[in-house]
């Protein structure tokens, strides 16, 4: 008994420790965005922008896969093959999911025509597409790998996968929008980051568990349909809490109320997949003898 808690008392404060340096780092991500906004109020064009695109879009990705990644603290990844996955997640993204969901499905066109063709849309197409992509850059690449030997690999590959989406993701937002309001940006790129790494992480213990135990044929498509209706769901709400509402002649805007709920969805599901990382090095813990 006194070793089982020594052990988790050492998994608890792994994630702690992790957890800490993970929300000082992005603290001073944001406070840096928000004071070059307040002071400068910098103007951004062509290569200035391309460069503040790459900048912005990237850092929050690296902090939040320190997080995933530092998890796995029994048997780490090798930081190239995560690398790898991440880069990987960002041309699934730049190839075939932005095109796909322009160009192909042009949702702009009818995806907020009522609220329930913009919850069908969300979840059937962005949700499912986003998220088969990131399934696929693990599954078609690392899974058959000696490497990936633990649930928690699962986790940390897809993570990675999600990240790197969620960074092509954030550069075409940073792009499209010229740079404005940096503090504001930074926030959202940073949900942004989390929200894609923990969908992929749903994806991602499903493949860890298909991986180490042979599972029904249903298994993988049940994660990669629950990670869509919880891509489908969480920026559903983010959009139409966010979206200005007209009071007589006014438009209120409150992107407040949609970011909290943003927010507390994002950490539910962040939260989730530390449990079950957390769960799986106990038991690499005792199978190994700690």
């Amino acid at each position: 008994m006194a070793e089982n808690n020594g052990q988790l008392g050492a998994v608890s404060k792994n994630l702690i420790r992790s957890g800490v340096i993970t929300v000082l780092l992005l603290i001073i991500f944001l406070g840096l965005a928000f004071l070059a906004d307040a002071l400068f109020k910098p103007v951004f064009s062509g290569e200035s922008l391309l460069w503040l695109g790459f900048g912005m879009s990237v850092c929050p990705a690296l902090i939040w896969l320190f997080f995933f990644y530092i998890q796995d603290r029994r048997e780490p990844e090798p930081k190239g093959m995560v690398i790898e996955v991440f880069i990987l997640g960002g041309l699934v993204a730049a190839a075939v999911g932005i095109p796909l969901l322009n160009n192909v499905f042009k949702l702009s066109s009818w995806m907020y025509d009522s609220p329930g063709v913009n919850l069908f849309a969300a979840i059937l197409v962005v949700g499912f597409s986003q998220e088969f992509l990131k399934f696929a850059a693990v599954r078609f690449s690392i899974f058959k790998s000696r490497e990936f030997d633990e649930l928690t690999d699962g986790i940390v590959y897809a993570t990675a996968a999600g990240l790197g989406y969620a960074t092509v993701l954030n550069f075409e937002f940073i792009i499209s929008s010229g740079g404005a309001g940096l503090g504001m940006a930074a926030i959202r790129l940073t949900l942004t980051a989390l929200a894609q790494a923990s969908f992929a992480g749903i994806t991602g213990y499903f493949l860890g568990k298909e991986k180490m135990e042979k599972q029904p044929a249903w298994w993988l498509a049940a994660g990669l349909g629950l990670a869509a209706i919880v891509n489908g769901i969480f920026y559903t709400l983010w959009g139409n809490l966010s979206t200005a509402t007209l009071v007589g002649e006014n438009a209120l805007v409150n992107p407040w109320l949609g970011l909290i709920l943003a927010v507390v969805i994002a950490l539910v599901v962040m939260g989730t997949l530390s449990f079950f990382i957390s769960r799986d090095q106990l038991q690499v813990s005792k199978r190994k003898g700690g």
